[in-house]
């Protein structure tokens, strides 16, 4: 089984350490682990940025999750959109793949079905830059969780 190396370190760390004696150094060994991980992009998105996720299951995958990916990349940069596009897991829509879920500053955020590039282009233009609905919009079922 393959651990990466900067999970064997912090498992190195955990066994050196060889007891905790107080709560003061169960906080400290909780933050040492805590400052080494990444920023939660679950978290809303910074002032002013807009944070897509292409949801790529397997499904999504099939359906060209991964050209919609490339192309919101390529796109934000060229239009200078501040952003950020994250690849995610399957979200349970495989009928309506690919999907993105797009969150504006401030907002909740909004998934949109069966993307294509000129409905990416579309939600570029008319809901990232204006704030306008487009045709596509799937109801959410969910609530997002932030940790």
């Amino acid at each position: 089984m393959y651990v990466p190396l900067s999970y064997r370190i912090r498992i190195n760390k955990l066994i050196a350490m060889k007891r905790i004696k107080s709560f003061a150094d169960l906080q400290k060994l909780r933050d040492d682990l805590v400052s080494g991980r990444k920023s939660s992009f679950n978290a809303d998105p910074a002032p002013g940025c807009v944070r897509i996720r292409v949801h790529m299951g397997t499904s999504g995958i099939a359906s060209g999750a991964g050209e919609i990916h490339s192309f919101f990349k390529t796109e934000l940069e060229k239009r200078n959109i501040q952003g950020y596009v994250i690849k995610t897991g399957d979200m349970g829509y495989s009928f309506a793949e690919p999907t993105v879920e797009i969150t504006l500053p401030g907002k909740e955020p909004v998934v949109f079905g069966n993307v294509d590039k000129f409905k990416a282009d579309e939600i570029i233009e008319k809901y990232i830059k204006n704030g306008e609905l487009v045709d596509g919009v799937i109801p959410s079922n969910y609530q997002t969780i932030t940790i």
